[in-house]
Parts: structure tokens; sequence; C-alpha cells
């Protein structure tokens, strides 16, 4: 019985690693779709918990709108590690260097843990100046008891990103996702219990978020140390210390990371200007509203995810045909879903937004977050060029390029455009929202340009290598 089991695992890590090593177009279609049903579950609950804790009132809901961007900074580092993982063991996987990808994952694991706890102590430390110099404002007491909790469980959090990564670079992406379902469904349903029931308010949410987490972490641990059914291996032969393997993680990894931290400073940077032009009443509604964006935003940035896995393999192989069409096909397929889910959102704004806005304390935000969406679903259509264009250089091990394009786009364009709209034309909040649409547009359009660019640079650099070599007379 247990030799027929561990033929079926063999067959199935087979098909995996021939899947993720041919035709891109099929690999990413496969790849994606367990990755937006997880990603889908995992906004849910996320969306849960705003949901939840509007029904508390504005303040609390924009407490959670200043406490989401340093959150953000943290998952980031997570994912960011992730990307790293994913990235290096898809190579070694498309160059056929199985210890390669063994010792890459033990590095990662163990990276992670080591991250994990320092910024734990970092965050609650200075937790309280971060927030005062954020301006939480009449939110800080709320944000305080939020913040607290769950960033005393971040090591969940970094390590189920970490070890979603590992899974991922070997096409593994069913496990997951039912990870991610068990995080979902387990944090919808305590939300209710922890906040209301048991009268925990915010608080409640951030433990509920704690726990689910926690119990997401536990399924990986068990897939990859204790049942150890994966491509790749935590054995202690597997593992050779080299500080090159944690530079390669890292060089995707921190740059990731560095552009999930651009985005959150450029959320902060948002509601500065939310509450200087509109109040905090602007920064719930923005809060509100961007939940529903990054739901619209999760199949272009599940499209990307499977796309660093099919990339990497391509690079790690010298395939760079297979490289291209991997950009191009995923740009495409981004496109369309977000055109869908763009129609979808306008038709349906003022239903969305009260959602948000079902209590007494909220009611008056409805309107506002329904005219928030309707612009936002211009923004929708050009995102997968950018996050196709930073998922490739990642799969290149190019975090750097990745995180250049980042700051580019957030910095030179969407802060701009929102400054200038809010304060010197005087469009207050709406400027903000027109800021992230006209600024975001040009970024994603100058990453997809630039991505495309150096892929055709390493295809012409490659055919004139292999002419070469063919033209030389055998001896």
């Amino acid at each position: 019985m247990n030799s027929n089991n561990n033929q079926n695992s063999k067959g199935d890590l087979d098909k995996r690693i021939s899947m993720i090593t041919g035709d891109p177009k099929r690999a990413i279609r496969a790849l994606s779709v367990p990755m937006i049903m997880s990603m889908l579950l995992l906004m849910a609950y996320n969306l849960a918990d705003s949901i939840w804790v509007a029904g508390l009132g504005p303040n609390a809901l924009a407490a959670l709108g200043f406490v989401t961007p340093v959150f953000m900074i943290m998952i980031g580092l997570g994912n960011g590690l992730g990307a790293g993982a994913t990235s290096l063991i898809a190579r070694c996987i498309g160059a056929k260097n199985k210890q390669g990808a063994d010792n890459a994952a033990i590095h990662a694991v163990i990276l992670t843990l080591a991250v994990s706890v320092v910024l734990t102590i970092f965050t609650l430390i200075f937790l309280h100046n971060i927030l005062l110099l954020m301006g939480a404002g009449e939110s800080f007491d709320l944000a305080v008891q939020y913040s607290q909790i769950v960033f005393g469980g971040l090591i969940f959090l970094i390590f189920s990103s970490v070890a979603s990564g590992i899974l991922r670079a070997e096409g593994d992406v069913k496990r997951a996702m039912y990870a991610m379902a068990a995080t979902a469904v387990l944090n919808i349903i305590l939300d209710p219990v922890f906040i209301y029931y048991l009268g925990w308010g915010v608080a409640g949410a951030a433990w509920a978020t704690v726990i689910s987490s926690a119990i997401s972490a536990s399924l990986m641990v068990y897939w990859l140390i204790v049942k150890r059914n994966t491509y790749v291996s935590f054995s202690k032969g597997d593992f050779r210390p080299n500080l090159n393997v944690i530079k390669d993680i890292l060089a995707v990894g921190l740059p990731a990371s560095g552009e999930s931290f651009v985005m959150s400073v450029l959320g902060i940077v948002l509601n500065f200007m939310l509450v200087i032009s509109a109040g905090t009443a602007a920064v719930a509604i923005y809060t509100a509203g961007w939940r529903v964006v990054m739901i619209a935003m999760i199949p272009a940035i599940g499209i990307g995810t499977a796309a660093i896995t099919v990339a990497g393999a391509a690079y790690g192989a010298k395939k760079y045909d297979n490289l291209s069409i991997a950009l191009n096909y995923s740009a495409k397929l981004g496109i369309l879903i977000a055109v869908v889910s763009g129609i979808l959102t306008y038709v349906f704004a003022s239903n969305i937004a009260t959602i948000f806005a079902y209590s007494a304390q909220s009611a008056f935000m409805a309107p506002s977050i329904a005219e928030f969406l309707k612009v936002m679903c211009l923004f929708y259509i050009v995102v997968p060029l950018g996050i196709m264009a930073s998922c490739v250089f990642q799969a290149m091990g190019k975090g750097v390029t990745s995180l250049i394009l980042t700051v580019i786009r957030e910095v030179a364009f969407i802060s701009v455009f929102a400054y200038v709209f809010t304060f010197i034309l005087g469009i207050r909040e709406q400027g903000v929202w027109w800021g992230i649409v006209v600024g975001g547009t040009i970024g994603c359009a100058v990453a997809y340009l630039w991505a495309t660019k150096y892929i055709n640079s390493l295809n012409r650099s490659y055919i004139k290598e292999s002419s070469e070599y063919e033209a030389i007379p055998a001896k």
C-alpha cells in the first residue's frame, strides 16, 4: 500500500515538473487558477475584517487603514522571501539541479524564522511611535489594540507566505490553496464571534487573523517537514550552508519586500493627503474601497505569481522564447479578466459600497465608496502590465530592477499626480483617486515596455552566441 502511495506521489511530482518546464501558456493557466482561488480566499478574510469592523464605526475602520500599510510591509517581506525562494528553486528545477533546489528551500525556512523574530521584536517596541508618526489621531487606541496582537503573530503569517512559495516553485499550488482556504474560512467564522459575541471589538479581528494564520502554518509544516512528499526535501543531508544561496534568495526577496515597503509608504502618504484634504472619514472611505480594488487585482497577482515559477524555470533552462511567451500571455490574460472585473465593479458599485456601510455609524460613507470604485475601474485594466513585468524580473533573479520599476511607478508617478490633483488643482480626496489611476497607468506601461526590451535583448544575445558556437569548426 505504501509502495503504491509512493508511486502515485512520484507520478504527481513528475507531472508537475514536466508542466512547469513545458508549454508556458498551459503551465500559467494550470498554476494561476489555484493561485487566484487561494488569493481570493485570503482576500475574503481580509475583507471580512473590514466588513465586521465597519460595524464598529468609522474610527475602528480608520484604525485598520492606519495599521494596514505597516502590516503590509511585514507581510510584503514574507511574500518577498517567498518570491525569492520560488525564483531560485524554479531556476534550479529548470537547470535540473535537485540538490540546489533542496538547499535553497532549507535556507529559505531558516531565513524566515530569523527574520520573523527580529521583525516581531522591532514592531512591538516601536509600535506606538510608528502609529503616532502616521497620524492615527482619534483612531490611535484602536489601532494599538489591533496591531499589538497581529504583529505578535507575525511568525505565522510570514512562514505561511514562504512555505507557499516553496510549494509553488515545484508547481504544487493546490496544497498552497488548501492552506489559504483553511485560513480564510476559519477567520471568517471567528471574526463575528470574537468581535461581537465575545465583545472584543477590533482586538477580536486581530485574534481571528493570528489564530487562522497559525493553522495555515501548521499545515505547511506537516506537508513539507513531516509528511515529506514534496519535490524538495528537508533532510539534514540536503543542507549545505552557503552564503551565496542566502544572497540569491535575498537578491529577489529584499527588493520584492522593498516593493511592498514602497507601496505601503505610498499608502501612508495617501492617508496623510486624505486626512489633510478631507479628514479621517476620507481614510475610512479609501480603506473600504481599496479592499475591493485589491480583490479585483487578485487574478492579475495570481497569474503573475504563476509566471514567476514558469518564467524562472524557462530562465534556468535558457529558453528565452518561453520567457517572452510567459510575459506576454500572462499580461493578456490579466487584462482580459481585469476588463470584466472593471465592468462588474462599475455596474454594481453602489451595491458593493453598502457592504461597508450597513450600520448607522457608517451609512454616510456609501455614496463616496461607490464613487471611488467607479474611478478605480480604470486602474484595474493597466495593473496587469506592471505586475507581470515585476514578476518576470523576479523570476530571472533581477529583483532590484523590479524594485526600481515600483519606485518609479509609486513615487515618480502616483504620489506626484495625487499631490498635484489634490492640492494644486484642489480636487481634494478625489485627487488622490485620480492620482492613482493616471500615475499607475504611466508606471505600469513603462514597466512592461522595460521587461519586453530586456527579454528581447536576452534572446538576441543567446541567438548570437549559439550562431558563433555553431560556426566554430570541429577539430
